[in-house]
């Protein structure tokens, strides 16, 4: 049983391995939301209906963007969704439960059960200690978990982090773009990965879709740059947005844009753009039309990029974005720009850096290499297999 929070970025990855999971007989059920799950996951996914609630605005930056998600998503969400979950690990009876790090609920409800659980990581927001945050978040992120715990009923005497499994965590991505201590990329004042837990790079799946994508608006005498700011983003992405409106429009003569944005920012965006509210980012990926992306730095879209060769250029916005940015630059893979100040010029020069130089396409084009020799869905099926038992 699959218990993640019903955001897109931390879906796709898991329908990957759900789908590795299918092919060798096994059967995946998700609990979670049926309205937000059902578009994403396709007519013949299980799924073990929830409820849901409304996200709240979310800070822009900093650590206060960390204190809001917690306690106006995490916390709330996990102390909705318990009961059900509760109930459906009580009926369902699984052999193990893959629990997101920002779905406490399934670990909560396994451990009640005695039911194994593994840990998913499709973002690096818990994995180490970010360099410069400070240690008094860490110490109020443990008194809403432990608060989670008792509210539960379970016994204090029992306590474990419901982030963290004493098994098996997962982590889609490559140890290079974590803000850890390791992979000869060490950032001061981070730290090692938790114990047990594996990066298994990218898990890549065809997705469910019901928006056409017009491939015929796509000149082919012009280089593509994909722009998508991440789902949750949208509220606070329509100023940036513009500045990279105004960044591409110096550069139409060459560069053509592919934009996923609301609709009220699309209409304001220059002629020429092919803008959608909703995109295929990996089928665009997987045809080889995308020369560079421009992104928030969500870890999703990073890895997808660079699983496809393709550099990016990052503007981080908050949680692990900014320690994801800052490794794809490590890594000469991309270019990071400021999203609250960076003005259309520095983007048209982050992007004319990407596309024209030949060093950040070497770069993403090895780190596709690595990412693949991660081993992907089938290497994080081999591991929740053992995890099982």
């Amino acid at each position: 049983m699959f218990v993640l929070p019903p955001l897109t970025g931390h879906l796709h990855p898991a329908l990957a391995l759900a789908a590795e999971l299918g092919r060798r007989g096994h059967v995946v059920a998700w609990a979670g939301p049926e309205p937000v799950l059902r578009p994403v996951l396709g007519p013949g996914a299980l799924v073990l209906p929830t409820g849901s609630r409304l996200f709240r605005e979310q800070a822009v930056g900093g650590t206060e963007a960390i204190r809001t998600l917690w306690q106006d998503f995490v916390v709330p969400y996990t102390r909705f969704t318990l009961p059900a979950v509760r109930r459906a690990v009580r009926e369902w009876s699984p052999d193990l439960v893959l629990v997101d790090q920002h779905s406490p609920a399934g670990a909560l409800a396994a451990h009640e059960q005695g039911v194994r659980w593994a840990g998913f990581a499709p973002s690096a927001m818990e994995l180490g200690r970010p360099p410069l945050q400070p240690p008094e978040l860490a110490a109020w992120q443990q008194e809403l978990l432990t608060g989670l715990w008792r509210r539960a009923g379970l016994p204090a005497a029992e306590y474990t982090d419901p982030r963290y499994s004493a098994r098996l965590i997962l982590a889609p991505t490559a140890p290079a773009l974590l803000g850890v201590a390791q992979d000869g990329l060490e950032m001061p004042g981070g730290e090692p990965l938790p114990p047990h837990t594996e990066a298994v790079g990218p898990l890549l799946t065809d997705r469910p879709s019901t928006a056409q994508f017009p491939y015929d608006r796509l000149d082919p005498d012009r280089r593509h740059v994909l722009v998508t700011l991440g789902t949750l983003s949208a509220s606070v992405a329509g100023d940036f947005l513009l500045r990279a409106g105004q960044a591409l429009t110096s550069l139409a003569d060459r560069v053509q844009a592919v934009v996923a944005a609301p609709k009220q920012v699309l209409s304001k965006l220059p002629d020429g753009v092919v803008g959608l509210p909703q995109v295929p980012v990996l089928d665009l990926l997987r045809r080889g039309v995308v020369d560079a992306v421009l992104c928030h730095g969500g870890m999703n879209t990073v890895v997808e990029a660079l699983a496809h060769g393709v550099p990016l250029v990052v503007a981080p916005i908050r949680h692990d974005q900014p320690i994801t940015a800052a490794r794809v630059a490590a890594l000469g893979a991309g270019v990071e720009v400021d999203f609250t100040a960076a003005p259309a010029t520095a983007i048209r020069d982050a992007l004319v850096s990407v596309l024209d130089r030949t060093e950040p396409r070497r770069a993403a084009e090895l780190m596709s290499r690595r990412l693949a020799g991660l081993g992907g869905a089938r290497r994080a099926a081999d591991l929740l297999e053992e995890c099982a038992g």
